[in-house]
């Protein structure tokens, strides 16, 4: 157990600090919010988008309506704001080749109430191949590199565990991690697999699922990737399942968001065709309990088995393949798809970036130039002598330090934390991840920013940030400097 804030560290007062909440904010139950919003007055909604299915016109204010006009709410928030400790558990089994590279599993174990999912789906998953491990290494058996297993505090207030171990130990995890694979909630729906993860582990997580029972019903004789496939399957490519973008929301933030460490996340979920809602309903309140899971999402505990041999697996494979098992030319493509997504997004203001000469063509140039690179890369990988510990060595840390070379260490705008060129959490939408966010959010409303001009140098300042940094990731692979 490990003292996550140190006692000599330097304290910002509060009016200092980051991400401190500064409206308050209650959750309240159906019957009164049904009762505020029916008698809520002001302006009506802007569009259809901003309203729900009760039979209400859905105002938003301010005041309210006809008699009730007068009327005022009053809440009452009794906070306790007070410094005290809280306590990430690490353990760590000792690689045997290359101790100094580490593969990191964790988890929080802090809940909003009860925690029947979230999180406690998530740490009893991380427990059970916590002992997995263990039966392996007391049959002898050792990981070529080092497994960290991370149980982190006070994620529901803000990630701070994790982000505190990781901010504490940043030179180390730096230069020496390969991957983080997170355990929050191994279930927010009972309908398919959900992944979210870096483009470097998508043939991992097809080759181990294909390796894994479905636990769905029909599937019986099926594999976890078919059921998958079947059930969800990629926008673009219907030929294979699909796998969302990392945006935040959960302890793999820190890892991926800042540190450029490859990072996947997996759980079940629900339909996302039928099921309209964000989150499960019972998502961080008192009825979210284990019951909940026993009687209704996951009563034969067979998803949530599924979904700990899949971390489980990822981790094993991560830890102990002589050569780390990331594919660049998923990157490639997945680069390339991402560069149209946001030029045919831009298309919409096809005469602004005429008038102000915004151009794309140097961010097409630099993915161009990294799918080479990265072909050229895996035809050498293919060629690698794994015998030969030293020319190993090196193609792995050029694998291991690929993320990092897409990380900008003077963060997004506004967003100093967010460091990935690539993908950040939606300025509008922490859950949810968002390609090429420092393009995305300089083109977002772009036609009511009050100074055109300024706005459009935004868009190609951040178009060139994005094409130097692919264009230096491509660097990184090469044999040597050019």
């Amino acid at each position: 157990m490990q003292l996550i804030f140190a006692e000599y560290t330097f304290r910002l007062d509060v009016e200092e600090g980051v991400g401190i909440p500064q409206i308050p904010v209650h959750p309240i139950g159906y019957n009164d919010a049904e009762i505020l919003l029916r008698y809520l007055g002001g302006t009506a909604p802007p569009d259809e988008s901003w309203k729900g299915s009760l039979k209400v016109n859905y105002n938003i204010g301010p005041g309210f309506i006809g008699h009730d006009s007068f009327r005022k709410v009053r809440m009452h928030v009794h906070n306790i704001n007070k410094i005290t400790r809280i306590y990430n558990v690490i353990g760590t089994i000792r690689g045997s080749v290359e101790p100094d590279r580490y593969v990191i599993l964790g988890g929080h174990r802090d809940s909003w109430v009860f925690g029947g999912i979230d999180p406690t789906s998530g740490a009893s998953v991380l427990q059970e191949v916590v002992q997995s491990f263990g039966k392996l290494m007391s049959r002898g058996w050792r990981p070529r590199r080092t497994i960290i297993f991370a149980s982190w505090d006070a994620e529901e207030f803000g990630l701070l565990g994790s982000t505190e171990w990781a901010e504490e130990n940043v030179k180390s995890l730096q230069e020496r991690s390969v991957a983080y694979i997170n355990s929050d909630s191994s279930i927010e729906g009972n309908y398919t697999l959900r992944v979210d993860c870096t483009p470097l582990l998508y043939q991992l997580v097809y080759k181990l699922t294909k390796e894994i029972s479905s636990p769905d019903d029909g599937f019986e004789s099926k594999s976890l990737y078919e059921s998958w496939l079947e059930k969800d399957p990629s926008s673009e490519n219907k030929t294979l399942p699909r796998i969302n973008k990392l945006g935040s929301g959960s302890d793999f933030e820190a890892y991926f968001q800042r540190l450029g460490i490859a990072s996947g996340r997996v759980r079940y979920t629900k339909n996302r065709k039928t099921d309209n809602y964000s989150s499960y309903p019972t998502y961080h309140t008192i009825y979210e309990t284990f019951e909940l899971v026993e009687n209704f999402y996951d009563p034969t505990f067979k998803k949530q088995l599924a979904v700990a041999q899949l971390r489980g697996a990822l981790v094993y494979e991560l830890a102990d393949s002589k050569i780390i098992p990331f594919n660049i030319q998923d990157y490639a493509k997945t680069l390339e798809n991402y560069a149209t997504d946001i030029y045919s997004l831009s298309k919409k203001y096809d005469q602004q970036l005429r008038d102000h000469q915004v151009s794309f063509e140097s961010l097409f140039s630099a993915v161009k130039n990294f799918s080479k690179s990265a072909s050229d890369f895996h035809r050498r990988l293919s060629q690698v002598d794994l015998n030969n510990p030293t020319a190993v060595r090196i193609m792995n840390d050029q694998l291991m330090f690929l993320e990092r070379a897409f990380i900008d260490p003077l963060g997004l705008p506004g967003r100093p934390f967010y460091r990935h060129v690539i993908f950040a959490p939606s300025s509008h939408n922490k859950y949810a991840g968002q390609s090429f966010p420092g393009i995305f959010d300089a083109l977002f409303d772009i036609e009511n920013k009050a100074d055109p001009r300024s706005a459009w140098k935004e868009v190609k300042k951040h178009i060139s940030i994005a094409a130097f940094t692919i264009q230096a990731a491509a660097g990184t692979l090469k044999e040597v400097l050019e």
